[in-house]
């Protein structure tokens, strides 16, 4: 970001088409708040106290670049400089009690930065001859920017009442910022919690998105927890908060427990979907807990019933029914896997299986067995890390040795059904299994002179006759 944040030849331009027509243009909001806080910003929102719309056909025709033009919204938006610019006249905002729609009537500048969210928001610089880059700040922004608060810039419980997305995005600047909620934000919250049903769950997907890949995403999460709003849009994870306890016996909070796992694959960098295996990995524990006199709690099973939540969670939530899925899915059953891996014991054949079946997620997979450790004492930490070396070091092993990661049998079904003159069938299936079984355990090489030997034998068993 250039170190005058005006600097910009479009903001001269807007200047001087401003000017020239006798209206007042700002620039607010986002990209305002992002130059004070250090933050790279790729968007730029400028009011108009008048028509956005002529401002921003003016520019595009000055530029000869297109202009999209959203009559219904009165918005408009180019792009220039690299920046995508949108423009809107300066407005006022009623809303009725069951909608997120507002009703908007024409305003003043004010009136537009107090219908804003919060009042780091509401921050706009003057783009017009006289006043160019003076800073407007009613409400304190720069005050709350300085003191890390969210703060809305008028009633909270109008601003959530209003619109309910608005609670969401304040856990969620918290979450990216490190910034607190003020106290009257914060109660108007809880007060207003239930208000978020009416919103879609495509927009409250989009925070809790931004809230997954914040630097500290457990912030977020224990926020929603604290508003009341997790229930209501994440009953799942609300759902693992608590410790119950029988006689000595007593197990971990485990929405405390993976909100860590959470915040240590992020400190490891993990993308998006890495980070949702983690929020998931424990999902199935309260659907398996149970207590044994003899061991105290246990949640056999959690991870396979975690699995199978994944699809119906990804569904109701809006997330991706796709091969990210599926990946979460597929780290959600094997994160227990690993752990049995660093016994000396363990046979070449389970290692095998484990790189099969994760393929190129393996990586991953241990990523999130590493974050999984959360315990307190630092000896056993360092001994489980320790521990997880070695299953890297097994893994690295033999898949240098037999190359099973994503592996296919050397032998297809094709092959199977044109030597045999045979269509697709039962057997079929069953012979390529036995193979594949075979390469696994290491009874034959992944080869394909030991795999179309091992076929000839299988195929004779079940009476199968060359062409």
């Amino acid at each position: 970001m250039a170190r005058d944040p005006l600097a910009l030849p479009v903001f001269e331009r807007i200047s001087r088409i401003v000017d020239g027509m006798g209206l007042e243009a700002y620039v607010i909001g986002g990209y305002v708040r992002d130059y004070y806080l250090r933050r790279p910003c790729t968007d730029i929102d400028v009011v108009v106290v008048g028509s956005g719309i002529k401002v921003a056909e003016a520019l595009a025709s000055e530029l000869r670049t297109h202009v999209s033009v959203f009559k219904n919204f009165g918005t408009a938006m180019l792009h220039a400089d690299g920046m995508e610019v949108e423009f809107v006249g300066a407005r006022k905002e009623s809303y009725s009690h069951d909608s997120r729609k507002p009703h908007v009537e024409t305003g003043t500048l004010r009136d537009d930065q107090l219908r804003r969210d919060f009042t780091i928001n509401a921050l706009a610089w003057s783009l017009n001859g006289d006043r160019f880059g003076e800073l407007v700040d009613p409400f304190g922004g720069m005050q709350d920017m300085d003191d890390c608060i969210i703060r809305t810039p008028c009633d909270p419980d109008v601003t959530f009442s209003d619109d309910p997305l608005r609670m969401m995005r304040a856990v969620r600047f918290a979450s990216q910022l490190g910034f607190d909620i003020a106290p009257e934000t914060f109660e108007a919250i809880e007060r207003n919690c239930e208000r978020i049903k009416i919103v879609s769950r495509e927009r409250i997907i989009t925070e809790i998105n931004k809230i997954v890949m914040s630097p500290v995403p457990s912030i977020g999460f224990e926020l929603m927890d604290m508003t009341g709003l997790l229930p209501l849009v994440f009953p799942e994870l609300a759902r693992m908060k608590g410790v119950e306890k029988v006689g000595t016996h007593a197990h971990k909070d485990n929405f405390a427990h993976t909100l860590m796992v959470l915040d240590n694959v992020a400190l490891q960098g993990g993308d998006m979907w890495l980070r949702w295996a983690a929020i998931l990995h424990d999902i199935g524990k309260p659907a398996t807990k149970a207590y044994d006199p003899s061991v105290g709690w246990t949640f056999h099973g959690h991870e396979v019933v975690g699995s199978r939540m994944v699809p119906e969670i990804f569904r109701r939530m809006k997330l991706p029914l796709n091969d990210r899925m599926k990946y979460v899915s597929k780290l959600v059953q094997l994160h227990l896997r690993p752990q049995i891996l660093s016994d000396d014991g363990v046979t070449d054949s389970a290692v095998r299986r484990l790189l099969f079946e994760a393929g190129d997620d393996i990586d991953d997979l241990m990523t999130l067995c590493e974050a999984d450790i959360t315990s307190g004492d630092e000896r056993k930490v360092k001994r489980y890390l320790k521990n997880f070396g070695i299953v890297r070091r097994k893994l690295r092993e033999i898949e240098e040795k037999d190359r099973v990661r994503n592996f296919q049998p050397p032998v297809s079904g094709e092959l199977i059904m044109e030597t045999y003159g045979i269509p697709p069938s039962r057997i079929v299936g069953e012979i390529k299994d036995e193979i594949k079984e075979a390469i696994l355990d290491g009874r034959i090489a992944n080869d394909y002179e030991q795999a179309y030997a091992m076929m000839e034998e299988l195929a004779a068993r079940h009476g199968l006759v060359k062409k």
